[in-house]
């Protein structure tokens, strides 16, 4: 898996990006994410990558040409799936983030003040993303979070698929509940299920766990939910009978 970010502080990427998990994967060649300053294609001796908006009102606007010379640089003229992230884009979801896996390679973007010069993203950018209805400084957070949901499924980066494939959002549902030692903490015990032995009835039980914290939680996420076995509608006419 390669990631290009293209970036006014890439520093802000290498100082997340080369820590923790991702950067173990990195160290092993699993995966590449580059910081690449777009300022080092800027034109003038300043290496100024943006200006003043057309039409007035406040903030700056990226200038397209440096934009589009690094994004040049690292595409050399081959196709090459590119992102910016955006406020006006779709939402980032699990199943973007497959799709991105399923790429191979691609180039995230980040904006900065107001925006970027909207030529660069007729002429490059093959979608827009968001993280979410709200607004931040820039895209470099975005990007680093695009970026690891995508790594962390890369094979060998995790000790083994089910490390992300029983998380919340695989399949629809949020996670259930985790617990660990000691069995009581604070007068709170560990359900009984869990140090049972007994790894049918604990798959189950989170399973059921699962479920109900979907329906609590994310009512939207409940209601489009589609049972993938037997055990799934045993399990929901149970909820639904509260028992």
């Amino acid at each position: 898996m390669k990631i290009d970010i293209m970036t006014l502080f890439p520093g802000m990427i290498n100082a997340v990006m080369r820590e923790s998990i991702i950067g173990r994967a990195q160290d092993k060649g699993l995966v590449r994410v580059r910081a690449v300053n777009i300022r080092d294609w800027a034109s003038d001796k300043h290496h100024k990558a943006d200006d003043a908006p057309y039409g007035g009102g406040r903030g700056q606007v990226m200038l397209p040409e440096p934009l589009y010379r690094c994004h040049d640089a690292l595409t050399r003229g081959e196709p090459v799936h590119t992102v910016l992230l955006s406020a006006q884009g779709a939402p980032f979801t699990q199943e973007k983030a497959r799709q991105l896996l399923a790429k191979g390679r691609f180039i995230l973007v980040c904006g900065h003040y107001e925006g970027i010069d909207q030529r660069f993203i007729d002429a490059c950018v093959d979608e827009e993303i968001s993280i979410g209805d709200f607004v931040l400084t820039g895209g470099e957070i975005p990007a680093m979070a695009v970026a690891d949901a995508v790594c962390r499924m890369v094979p060998g980066v995790l000790p083994d698929e089910e490390a992300f494939t029983e998380e919340s959002h695989w399949d629809g549902l949020l996670e259930h509940p985790h617990y660990t030692r000691p069995e009581t903490w604070r007068g709170r015990a560990v359900p009984e299920v869990l140090l049972s032995g007994h790894h049918a009835n604990i798959v189950r039980w989170r399973r059921k766990m699962s479920l109900l914290r979907t329906r609590r939680d994310r009512p939207d996420l409940y209601a489009a939910f589609q049972p993938r076995d037997k055990q799934d509608r045993k399990i929901l006419a149970e909820i639904e009978q509260g028992t």
